[in-house]
């Protein structure tokens, strides 16, 4: 007789730890399978440097984020830790509005300021900016890996159990619940799943025990195989903030990158610079030559407190829905949970709120992360 659990969570990167420690909060019986071991370093959710900001043109993220701030201070509570460090922000570029941000931190009474360019330069006379900018105090660098690691051990801490090595290749209806298969044969029984597989989730779609008319009405989903390079600061700049900076040509983001920059230098990337890929087991942690070439000119242009060639490079995963939103959307027992289009760090926290109560029964989740099921019942 195969093993069981009531709650059976797939997937141990921010979003599955955070779904799994707000289930074991609430005294469910909950299992996570993870293919290899949380924060896994070909995932998405791995290393030390993921954005923490407000700012947003749409006040509902901004409004978002202001109730994920209060889970990540409960969550800072229960582990001892700091898990975002306080670098404020800075917003700028034509194709960013600026000023639109402003507004919108005004509305949902977030602390900000809306400088010039020659205000901005003589706070950080290492960035070049090219338009008025948004700086915001409150936003900092989450340190994504040891987020996992803390919502893993509080998910434990109230009785979940955590099976690595655990590669699963399929979701079988099984009676009244689900059967989850291995790659190596193993199998689980549960009660209801919830599946955040992350970049692996296009290759896993089609093997759910999903409803064909949910599966059809499920958003497109693409894997991007991303670029990130560090850059050292020179000499003894003034403190980097993170950034967002958005011309017609490139957008860029930077960050301080703390531990997976040695504490050196500052982490800057193209979004959604990267090569398309099926899905994630299709990456090849290769850098694009072209793609280090234009975040290298970038830098050279934009960043003159850095040193303009990369001392370090990475790969990572975004995966991707057209409009930018998640997916948090249930059909039967089986929730499919989908923080997308690489600004989901930032919210993992009120995601696994969000898919506790969607999975359980117990709440729903925002409408605009329910396409799936707003489309079959439009029909």
């Amino acid at each position: 007789m195969a093993e069981s659990s009531e709650f059976v969570v797939v997937g141990a990167g921010l979003a599955g730890a955070a779904t799994a420690w707000q289930l074991a909060l609430q005294g469910h019986d909950v299992t996570v399978l993870e293919r290899t071991v949380p924060a896994s370093h070909d995932g998405s959710s791995h290393g030390s440097a993921r954005i923490f900001r407000y700012a947003y043109p749409d006040e509902f993220y901004t409004r978002a984020v202001i109730e994920s701030k209060s889970l990540w201070d409960e969550l800072d509570w229960a582990s001892g830790l700091e898990l975002i460090t306080p670098f404020g922000a800075v917003d700028y570029g034509p194709e960013r509005q600026p000023e639109h941000l402003a507004g919108v931190l005004a509305g949902a009474g977030v602390e900000h300021e809306l400088l010039s360019a020659a205000e901005a330069k003589g706070r950080w006379p290492h960035i070049a900016f090219d338009t008025p900018v948004l700086w915001h105090p409150g936003a900092g660098v989450i340190d994504a890996e040891s987020s996992v690691n803390a919502m893993i051990d509080q998910a434990v801490k109230h009785g979940a159990r955590v099976l690595t090595g655990w590669n699963v290749t399929g979701v079988e209806k099984a009676g009244a619940g689900y059967r989850l298969v291995s790659e190596r044969g193993e199998t689980l029984d549960a009660g209801r799943v919830i599946i955040s597989a992350g970049g692996w989730l296009p290759q896993l779609l089609d093997r759910l025990s999903l409803p064909a008319g949910f599966l059809d009405a499920l958003p497109e989903f693409t894997v991007r195989q991303e670029q990130a390079y560090h850059f050292r600061y020179l000499g003894a700049a003034a403190p980097w903030p993170t950034f967002i900076h958005k011309s017609a040509d490139i957008q860029t983001y930077g960050l301080p990158g703390g531990r997976d920059a040695g504490f050196a230098g500052q982490k800057v990337a193209e979004y959604n610079g990267g090569k398309f890929i099926p899905s994630a087991a299709e990456q090849t942690g290769l850098v694009d030559p072209a793609n280090r070439r234009r975040v290298v000119d970038y830098v050279r242009k934009y960043l003159p407190g850095l040193h303009p060639e990369p001392y370090a490079e990475t790969t990572c995963l975004f995966t991707n829905t057209a409009n930018e939103d998640f997916v948090i959307d249930r059909a039967d027992g089986l929730t499919v949970l989908s923080p997308c289009s690489g600004h989901g760090a930032k919210f993992a926290p009120l995601i696994g709120q969000w898919a506790a109560a969607l999975a359980t029964g117990t709440g729903d989740v925002p409408a605009r992360f329910r396409q799936a099921t707003a489309r079959i019942n439009a029909n």
